[in-house]
């Protein structure tokens, strides 16, 4: 019933311990791993990695919970998530493995961080709304240009009108 690749339940000292689903087999290692028949619940406890090849996901945390039934994976304290050179850190981190999600939760006073690297053929250029889609660069457009500042300013600044 438990879409694991493991007896039920796992003896705490067993590490590592493979979990099977849709999208391959999904590596976990941990200090202590344990399994739950009952629920379909895999908790990993202290210094936690999991490496997802078939989706090139690695991520790290303190904890982890794979929940089989609603295919996803839980990974709280200190995460760090890398998939295909980009990376998410975050207090906590849900993985949906059926969408290929994540959603990413700050601790108290911090935020998320997000790198995602773009393709360069995705790369826009401000204010052009396409690429040229004929595989050539696109040439950056130019900054605004500033109004030039009158030759001479009046002596008397106080007759400006002025709201603050």
């Amino acid at each position: 019933m438990l879409p694991l690749i493991m007896q039920a339940l796992l003896p705490s000292s067993l590490s590592p311990a493979v979990a099977q689903s849709a999208g391959g087999a999904i590596q976990l290692k941990a200090a202590r791993v344990e399994a739950n028949s009952n629920t379909g619940v895999v908790t990993a406890v202290g210094n936690v990695r999991i490496d997802y090849p078939t989706r090139q996901i690695f991520a790290t945390a303190a904890q982890a919970q794979y929940y089989s039934r609603e295919q996803r994976i839980v990974l709280s304290g200190n995460v760090d998530v890398i998939q295909e050179g980009n990376t998410l850190q975050a207090e906590t981190v849900t993985y949906l493995i059926e969408e290929g999600r994540f959603v990413a939760t700050p601790g108290a006073d911090s935020q998320v961080e997000a790198v995602y690297l773009l393709p360069e053929d995705a790369a826009v250029s401000p204010g052009s709304g396409a690429d040229t889609g004929a595989g050539e660069a696109s040439t950056p457009a130019p900054p605004p240009s500033l109004p030039s500042p009158p030759d001479e300013l009046p002596a008397d600044l106080s007759s400006l009108n002025v709201d603050n």
